[in-house]
């Protein structure tokens, strides 16, 4: 725990070291970069190791299994916040997906709904607050958690007690349920990890930049209107 939290301190002093001309989106650019430098140290020393025994020992259809499990639960969060968001239909449709997969895909380890029609969405309540007129605020790269915003970082906390972590009671249970959900999904970037490598001059901007580019996508539903730069 020392070594880790040295870790982090020199990330950040790096990070805080950092000089030259500051986007407008990232006044905490600093801070971030050391955070941002921190995480992937992180992921070098620990997650991507676990990851990649994740991706060896457990066998592709349990993998989806997992993914399936996962995803079913988070239709509970998007139900909510899309009837949040005045979209009862999408929220009926994912409220449907959960119902199904839950009894008759065993508890969500297959995807039987999506065959039948129920198509599945994307909503937090990060993008809630954002329909509600709630602007990103400045750029937020979390320590062990990765990027965000000044909206969304408390967000995070709200979504969580909508999954799974308010109907367990059990510490062991949801840690163990939590520590395997990071690991899976660290296990399916690996694929876009390569073409991260090859495309990024600077990791930091590239990923900054694409995140909050689709983060501003998924607030409008894939439709968002035109900044006053792009006109």
């Amino acid at each position: 725990m020392v070594r880790l939290a040295a870790l982090f301190l020199a990330a950040l002093l790096t990070g805080c070291a950092t000089t030259g001309e500051r986007d407008s989106r990232d006044p905490w650019e600093g801070f971030n970069r050391g955070s941002f430098e921190f995480n992937e140290k992180l992921d070098q020393v620990v997650l991507k190791p676990v990851a990649t025994g994740y991706m060896k020992i457990v066998p592709g259809f349990a993998r989806e299994g997992v993914n399936n499990f996962f995803d079913n639960l988070e239709d509970i969060n998007t139900t909510l916040n899309n009837f949040l968001q005045g979209k009862p239909k999408e929220g009926a449709s994912d409220l449907g997906r959960f119902v199904v997969n839950t009894v008759f895909g065993v508890f969500g380890l297959w995807d039987v709904a999506t065959p039948l029609g129920l198509e599945k969405h994307y909503e937090d309540f990060g993008q809630t607050l954002g329909v509600w007129g709630v602007q990103s605020g400045p750029y937020f790269v979390i320590p062990f958690l990765g990027p965000s915003t000044a909206r969304d970082a408390p967000a995070r906390v709200v979504d969580v007690s909508w999954y799974y972590g308010s109907a367990i009671d059990n510490n062991t249970i949801y840690w163990s349920l939590w520590g395997l959900d990071k690991v899976r999904i660290r296990a399916n970037l690996f694929q876009a990890e390569g073409v991260l490598q090859e495309a990024a001059l600077d990791k930091y901007s590239f990923i900054r930049d694409a995140w909050l580019q689709r983060r501003r996508s998924m607030v409008y539903d894939g439709n968002p209107p035109k900044l006053k730069e792009d006109e």
